[in-house]
């Protein structure tokens, strides 16, 4: 639930550990509300949880990689997130990270040492072990993932050495001081996978899936069309946030591609699914009159927005990004496109990010102020309303990806708003699976798109020119803000200085927020404890259907 941009000009020399998010802009954390729910997870009634079954899953689209550490659309991660365990995991209420693979860890004063003691016992669905060494085989590995698997490179940014201590201790040392390492180990894409898997060429992994330790084994992948899953026996090495303990109830996970919203709802009231991903708002009010619970959760992270090409001629001058900005009516956005409860941006980073500072009135819409900034820029209106300077029209194009039913409806009414003060629009659709390479690219003018996660760090990784910069920035006092906030252990001074870089890029309109992404599922009420983990993805350890 999310989209990307395209980029492609004058691209620089990028280096592995230059990498950052890319992968995140495709995906749709903290809070939790449901619709008809009766507080169990989802379903309804009461009774004791049993095992077997299959759960069918609708979802919108494919990213077309079933490797989890190469994932980044939330369409994706909702089945091969099932395949691996973490070393650690993120509690959704409170944002403390707590055991998993690892048992315990320590962390160094400075933060550039982490020392995780893995719990013994563990073995992949090929029934190799988890050592040491297999931790430090993945990590010294996703340098060489290529472009899908920024996620997980832009983690492990500015490593220095991964060393085996002991068979059962590892030790991640960074040349910088890196504070949101620890989370970075609770997210699917550093979930541990087999030596053997490791070894495994970028391309085949993505074709075959990882050999991974988690409770569900990938056993069929057909490329846009589903996903089928199946109960690992023997598995006994949950998320110390699970509450049942050993094996996963469920015996079998389908999940089918189905790109139309209204298709998906109708097979979700006719019981021929039992969930479905991005319940579409047309089809809310129906669902919530029948054995349906729609669960809904706020996405952490940088908020869906326009990613601007800082280095485009017309986007180097301050006074049209920040017309753009002011051009904006975000409300109109959220309230008209997406689903009920969806609210417009306050901050680059959504409310439910650790260190949010509210912005709103820096984002207030303004027509009068667009104009007011363009006519100061000498951008001025032609006869059909559109502005121009030196005989060259006011116009952008933006790039989107149909991974959300919410993309192309909202980004027209952008570009009905900003046509409003005289900047024409043009829409570019591309396919999902181009998305890595279009944004590496840099040629674009604006992106669609957002990037979850459950630390202030994605900051850093969207917007330091020091890192892949795919957003074209200049070096600026940001730089300083992001990589001090991501150096101090202090939890005060990394506020402050998380603060500091959401006004920079927000009054400097260096990306224009628009709305804060909202994961809606669609579950039937036969179906019990489906859980959101800290970053709005699902957890089906605990699912049982009865």
């Amino acid at each position: 639930m999310t989209a990307l941009p395209d980029f492609r000009h004058s691209r620089p020399a990028f280096s592995t550990s230059r990498w950052a998010p890319l992968a995140a802009l495709l995906t749709t954390s903290v809070l939790l509300t449901a619709c008809g729910s009766s507080g169990d997870g989802s379903g309804s009634g009461s009774g004791q949880p049993k095992s077997g079954g299959t759960l069918t899953f609708a979802v919108s689209s494919d990213a077309g990689c079933v490797d989890p550490q190469q994932s980044g659309s939330n369409e994706s991660i909702y089945s091969v997130r099932q395949t691996v365990d973490s070393l650690t995991d993120q509690d959704p209420k409170t944002g403390k990270i707590v055991p998993w693979l690892a048992k315990s860890w320590n962390i160094d004063s400075k933060a550039t040492t982490f020392t995780f003691r893995l719990r013994s016992g563990v073995t992949f669905s090929d029934e190799s072990k988890l050592t040491a060494q297999v931790v430090k085989d993945n990590f010294d590995a996703v340098p060489k993932l290529g472009p899908l698997g920024i996620l997980a490179q832009g983690y492990l940014s500015g490593v220095k050495s991964t060393t085996v201590v002991d068979p059962l201790t590892v030790k991640v040392t960074f040349k910088q001081p890196n504070a949101q390492f620890l989370q970075a180990t609770s997210t699917h894409s550093l979930g541990i996978e087999s030596a053997a898997s490791v070894k495994k060429t970028p391309q085949r992994k993505c074709s075959d899936g990882a050999i991974g330790s988690g409770p569900f084994v990938l056993k069929k992948y057909v490329q846009n069309q589903s996903i089928t899953l199946a109960k690992r026996t023997g598995y006994d090495w949950g998320s110390s946030l699970w509450s049942k303990k050993g094996e996963a109830y469920l015996d079998k996970l389908v999940f089918k591609v189905v790109p139309e919203a209204g298709v998906r709802a109708g097979s979700l009231q006719s019981g021929q699914v039992d969930a479905i991903s991005s319940v579409g708002k047309a089809n809310e009010a129906a669902l919530k009159g029948g054995q349906v619970t729609l669960l809904r959760r706020a996405n952490p992270g940088v908020v869906f927005g326009l990613g601007l090409n800082n280095s485009r001629p017309l986007l180097k001058d301050a006074k049209v990004r920040q017309a753009i900005l002011a051009a904006v009516d975000r409300k109109q956005i959220a309230d008209t496109v997406f689903p009920a409860g969806t609210q417009p941006a306050t901050s680059i980073l959504a409310h439910t990010t650790p260190d949010y500072t509210d912005l709103s009135s820096d984002l207030a819409f303004d027509a009068a102020k667009s104009k007011s900034l363009l006519d100061a820029a000498s951008w001025k209106a032609g006869s059909d309303g559109i502005r121009a300077k030196g005989g060259k029209k006011l116009s952008l194009t933006i790039t989107w990806f149909p991974n959300s039913a919410t993309n192309q409806p909202a980004l027209e009414l952008v570009q009905q708003q900003l046509k409003a003060v005289g900047i024409d629009v043009v829409l570019k659709q591309r396919q999902v699976s181009e998305f890595a390479t279009t944004l590496q690219g840099g040629d674009y003018d604006v992106v669609w798109g957002n990037v979850t996660r459950s630390d202030p760090d994605i900051l850093r990784s969207s917007f330091s020119s020091q890192l892949a910069n795919f957003y074209r920035l200049p070096a600026s006092s940001l730089d300083t803000a992001l990589s001090g906030q991501a150096a101090t252990t202090d939890t005060a001074k990394r506020k402050q200085l998380v603060e500091q870089a959401q006004k920079l890029i927000v009054q400097n309109a260096y990306n224009v927020p628009v709305v804060e992404l909202q994961t809606q599922l669609g579950v039937s009420k036969k179906v019990h404890d489906l859980d959101f983990d800290s970053g709005s993805r699902i957890q089906l350890h605990d699912t049982w259907i009865g």
